[in-house]
């Protein structure tokens, strides 16, 4: 798909809209939010070509100074399914782990705040990008889950992050169990801030936060102000996310299971484990 780029002259050449393949980006409230809608077919797939997509945006995103607040969505009826999980075979697991973590340190360095609007399903790699946001809103249709202990594998940006965020019940009920949790029980766990009726009631209710609690703030003073209040998960996330993705390559990869529950997942039949 081509890439186009609008531009506004009204004071620098700022981008306003940016259509790449698997995302949209785009600047809204007097280019005071970056605006990112993952767009990469039913289930927005998190794949390599969506990580590129979104990497570039960063890049964008960097080079203006006057960014409050960075939110992401989906297109469509859900937030995301997650990674793609052909890229999770054997050979391509090393690849992948790298492009996805360099998201999480992409937004580290970036320092903005964010926020993740979630409708439909928000699952495995889908579900780490929203929790890593500082404000998550959803609507009732929303569903949650990292599912990668069904497929044999592990999910290491959310290892890391809710058990900093959740009790270890309910973190353990995500990472070993593979639940799927409804948005009441999301909201009750302390992981969302709002759950709204409808997509509808979402984007009303986002945009009366926006005006009351982001736009009246310095964009400065919100990149330190993320800084102090993401200290602690950032050490967290810059220091266990290379380690996970070693425990991950060299080790997990290594194991029979973990490949029969991925090749059993793409040949669409119940895995067979060794144990």
């Amino acid at each position: 798909m081509e890439r186009r780029a609008y531009q506004s002259y009204i004071s620098s050449k700022q981008i306003i809209a940016l259509t790449m393949e698997k995302i949209k980006f785009e600047l809204t409230h007097e280019n005071s939010v970056a605006k990112i809608i993952l767009q990469n077919g039913k289930g927005n797939i998190l794949d390599s070509g969506m990580m590129k997509d979104l990497s570039e945006a960063f890049v964008e995103i960097k080079k203006l100074k006057g960014i409050k607040l960075i939110t992401f969505e989906g297109s469509g009826n859900h937030f995301s399914f997650g990674a793609s999980v052909e890229e999770h075979t054997k050979e391509n697991a090393p690849s992948m782990l790298k492009g996805f973590s360099k998201l999480f340190f992409d937004l580290i360095d970036l320092s903005i705040p964010t926020l993740a609007k979630i409708s439909g399903q928000c699952l495995g790699g889908g579900m780490e990008l929203a929790i890593a946001c500082n404000f998550l809103f959803c609507d009732a249709t929303a569903k949650f889950g990292q599912p990668e202990i069904v497929l044999g594998v592990f999910a290491p940006v959310a290892s890391l992050i809710l058990p900093f965020k959740l009790n270890t019940a309910v973190s353990n009920d995500f990472l070993l169990n593979g639940r799927i949790f409804s948005a009441d029980e999301v909201k009750t766990s302390g992981l969302v801030n709002e759950v709204y009726e409808n997509k509808e009631a979402l984007e009303a209710g986002y945009e009366d936060w926006l005006e009351k609690n982001i736009l009246p703030k310095s964009a400065s003073s919100l990149r330190f102000a993320v800084k102090a209040a993401n200290f602690e998960l950032n050490r967290i996330l810059l220091e266990g996310l290379p380690k996970l993705e070693k425990l991950y390559v060299d080790e997990l990869m290594e194991s029979y299971d973990a490949n029969e529950g991925i090749n059993a997942f793409l040949e669409k039949r119940k895995a067979v484990w060794m144990n």
